[in-house]
């Protein structure tokens, strides 16, 4: 299936129709967001403001005043499911989300093809006069998506044993964050999500922001990375350093940098070249690591 679906005719033929509808065929399944925490977010108690979506020039939202943090559930048919999910966390330096070509126009993608995917709403540290840290309540956010996302893992069609990660930019901070400090549940908690394991079994990393202390072990997920040869130099050098670290550590990663791009592509109609194929790629990569089963 995987295959068939890599050559760069296929994905031009289908790519308008997937980014249109979500699927090159019959509409999916869209669940409406639901909160990482129904009474409220641990850090966030007396914020009320209401969340801000404004369009930029390409005509792409974007959001910032998050206080409500949560997933919004993109689902394959049944008929093409494979049990893979992934966490989606966008972009926008910490202090707003390019929540379209960063999130939801990538989880009709990967939803079409296959991979269960969660766009990520998560709070804000950069944002002006925000109290919420990146190392603490937006890890959190992202650990409590994991965490929500197996726990419902019946209900979703999703093996929970196949949950990923994946982030842009700043989100790919966060999807570092989240595979180097996860922990097996917080026993004995009241709320049983809680109690869920963080640890994602992949990661994807495209463009991502690097923290300056990354831990790597043996037990770290399998990496797919990416990004542009013309990004700013702590991520045009620095995640082949990172690839190069964790082949050290005995990770299996992937890396893919491509000449004459920049910074903040995601996934757009207007993108073109070797760079706009990256989703058939990722899906081939997990593919590969026996990601995609049926």
């Amino acid at each position: 299936m995987v295959g068939a679906r890599q050559g760069g005719i296929f994905f031009k033929a289908v790519w308008g129709a997937v980014l249109l509808l979500g699927v090159a065929g019959p509409a999916l399944a869209q669940h409406e967001p639901v909160l990482l925490w129904a009474n409220g977010a641990p850090a966030s108690e007396g914020k009320t403001a209401p969340e801000t979506v404004v369009t930029n020039a390409e005509g792409e939202r974007i959001v910032s005043t998050i206080h409500r943090p949560s997933i919004t559930p993109y689902l394959p048919r049944p008929g093409i499911a494979t049990g893979a999910a992934v966490i989606i966390a966008p972009g926008g330096g910490h202090y707003q989300l390019s929540i379209d070509h960063e999130g939801y126009d990538v989880a009709k993608w990967l939803s079409g093809h296959g991979v269960a995917a969660f766009v990520l709403k998560y709070r804000l540290a950069k944002e002006k006069g925000s109290t919420y840290t990146v190392d603490g309540d937006e890890l959190n956010d992202i650990q409590r998506a994991i965490r929500l996302v197996r726990s419902r893992a019946s209900e979703w069609k999703v093996d929970p044993a196949r949950i990923g990660v994946m982030g842009f930019s700043a989100g790919g901070e966060l999807a570092v964050l989240a595979s180097t400090r996860y922990d097996n549940g917080k026993s004995g908690a009241a709320d049983a999500i809680d109690r869920e394991n963080s640890k994602p079994a992949f990661q994807a990393l495209l463009y991502p922001g690097l923290p300056k202390d990354i831990k790597l072990t043996k037990e770290t997920p399998p990496a797919f990375l990416l990004c542009g040869a013309e990004d700013r130099e702590n991520i045009s050098q620095g995640l082949p350093e990172l690839y190069l670290a964790m082949r050290k550590a005995g990770i299996s990663a992937e890396l893919h940098v491509y000449a004459g791009v920049g910074h903040g592509f995601g996934l757009r109609l207007s993108n073109h070249g070797a760079y706009s194929e990256w989703p058939s790629l990722f899906l081939a990569w997990l593919d590969t690591k026996g990601f995609l089963k049926h």
